[in-house]
């Protein structure tokens, strides 16, 4: 694997990412609050009009109808991130099925017999224990040790196999 993958961001991207983290903010909050706020206060200055009414209904649409594809990028780059690491997880445990890596690209149907079959794992699970309980630290370490020597055993074969 090479050392580093250059960072080439769009330009659009970065200003996705960058308005998103800005339109959930608390100062965007208030600052759309207070705009708000100001539009309700001039309302008997311009004797509650037409325009007045427009101006706010125009300007609320259009920051949304923009918002709403800015936010949905960011939200689409987040979602693979998430994604990616999920299925590294997955191909990582020795303990875990490979089927479900890349399983967001199944069926739905096929998603719905890979979910009756952890159904049917947790009412096996409950049967065994309390769904209260939790592992313990020694379960917990007993299994990093396990891990453990089977990354050593495949560290020594890859490397005599070189």
């Amino acid at each position: 694997m090479k050392t580093k993958k250059q960072n080439k961001t769009s330009a659009f991207e970065k200003f996705a990412t960058h308005v998103s983290k800005a339109a959930g903010s608390t100062t965007a909050f208030i600052g759309a609050f207070l705009l708000v706020v100001v539009w309700a206060v001039s309302g008997p200055i311009f004797d509650y009009s037409e325009t007045w009414q427009l101006v706010i209904n125009t300007g609320t649409t259009i920051i949304t109808f923009l918002m709403v594809f800015l936010i949905q990028k960011a939200q689409n780059k987040d979602s693979l991130a998430i994604q990616l690491k999920l299925n590294e997880l997955v191909a990582s445990n020795e303990y875990s099925s490979n089927s479900l890596v890349d399983i967001e690209s199944m069926t739905e149907e096929e998603m719905i017999i890979v979910q009756k079959y952890y159904h049917k794992l947790s009412e096996l699970a409950k049967e065994d224990e309390s769904i209260r309980s939790s592992h313990s630290i020694a379960e917990a370490s007993e299994q990093h040790e396990r891990k453990d020597k089977n990354r050593t055993k495949l560290r020594t074969r890859n490397i005599t196999k070189k």
